[in-house]
């Protein structure tokens, strides 16, 4: 009977060590998740400023380190007047004027690097020391190969607009965000699952699907902002709720269907807003509905709809003041933070 209970003791004990070290490993996923955020940031003023082709080499290493003469700033500056965005758009521009660009894009590509290197140390210490709970070394895995995914396709995205182009190819960026923002929300998750642990018996109901649905259409929404973007579409038919004076606006198909979803400028800007119109009705139907629900998944619903709110105002606003710096920044940021708010109601959602 005593070595039963010692046998019990010891049990509670290594559950109790298993879930303190588990919670250690959530905050960590949650440091790179506000890293990945502020490079979701950084990478919106990046593209703002025109600044993401500033730098027209991919060295994931040595590139890490700026210019520090004269002589390599005026190697960096010449290579820069080799590209077809300044001859395009820049032509002219000082050396002065090119360091403003330069830092930019050098800033994004260096939280790049941190965020590598975050994840990374820690995930390798981790491992060596046993720290990692079995449950979460592959999804940890999985993780540090999106973030090595992402530093390809940034690349694969800059190097599209070097080609005889004076900015990225707007589907290059949609995919270059889309997978920051799908990382972002995958560590937001794996924190959540961490911090919690796992569950052996998810919740299936209305709720559940309702959620997934929901953040899975913010996801697409975000793809659309990319495309909006990318497009310079947020220049074009700068009046609200009509476009133009038109509910539906004048050359929206372009000839054939990739065109028309990637390219046409008038198509990315209302299928932006259409959804941007489903996701309001849709969260004010989880608002009202959310009586009947568990009281945790009460405050996210909350939460969600403010946030709704909140970015079809800063969409607006960033649309009527012809895409001023300031208001598009807060919009990404939004986007961000609504899509962490989504990725965790759908979590809710599967253990209310």
């Amino acid at each position: 009977m005593v070595g039963l209970t010692q046998a019990l003791g010891l049990a509670a004990r290594d559950g109790v060590a298993e879930a303190t070290r588990a919670r250690v490993i959530a905050v960590w996923l949650f440091a790179v998740a506000l890293l990945v955020f502020a490079m979701v940031i950084v990478g919106g003023a990046t593209r703002l400023t025109g600044s993401g082709l500033s730098i027209t080499e991919w060295k994931p290493i040595l590139g890490a380190v700026p210019p520090l003469t004269p002589r390599a700033w005026a190697e960096a500056f010449s290579k820069y007047r080799a590209s077809s965005q300044y001859y395009l758009i820049n032509q002219g521009i000082s050396l002065r004027d090119f360091k403003v660009l330069f830092w930019w894009e050098w800033s994004h590509r260096l939280l790049g690097r941190l965020v590598g290197l975050v994840f990374a140390a820690p995930f390798i210490g981790f491992l060596a020391t046993r720290r990692l709970p079995r449950w979460l070394v592959s999804r940890c895995l999985a993780l540090l190969a999106l973030g090595a995914l992402q530093g390809f396709v940034g690349w694969w995205m800059v190097k599209s607009g070097l080609e005889g182009r004076a900015s990225v190819a707007p589907e290059r960026l949609a995919t270059h965000l889309g997978l920051a923002l799908f990382l972002f929300a995958a560590l937001i998750w794996t924190g959540l699952e961490a911090w919690s642990g796992p569950t052996k018996a998810p919740r299936r109901d209305g709720w559940t699907v309702a959620g997934a649905i929901f953040a899975t259409f913010v996801f697409l929404q975000c793809l659309m902002g990319a495309l909006v973007a990318g497009n310079h579409a947020g220049l074009m038919d700068g009046d609200w709720p009509l476009m133009a004076g038109r509910v539906f606006p004048e050359g929206y198909w372009q000839g054939g269907f990739w065109a028309t979803f990637a390219h046409s400028l008038a198509a990315v800007q209302f299928n932006h807003r259409i959804i941007a119109y489903g996701l309001l009705a849709f969260a004010v139907t989880l608002l009202i509905r959310s009586g009947a629900a568990p009281r945790g998944l009460r405050i996210v619903i909350t939460l969600v709809c403010l946030a709704v709110f909140a970015q079809a105002g800063l969409g607006v606003a960033t649309l009527l003041s012809q895409v001023a710096l300031p208001l598009a920044l807060m919009h990404q940021a939004d986007a961000a933070i609504l899509l962490a708010l989504s990725t965790t109601l759908a979590w809710r959602a599967r253990r209310a």
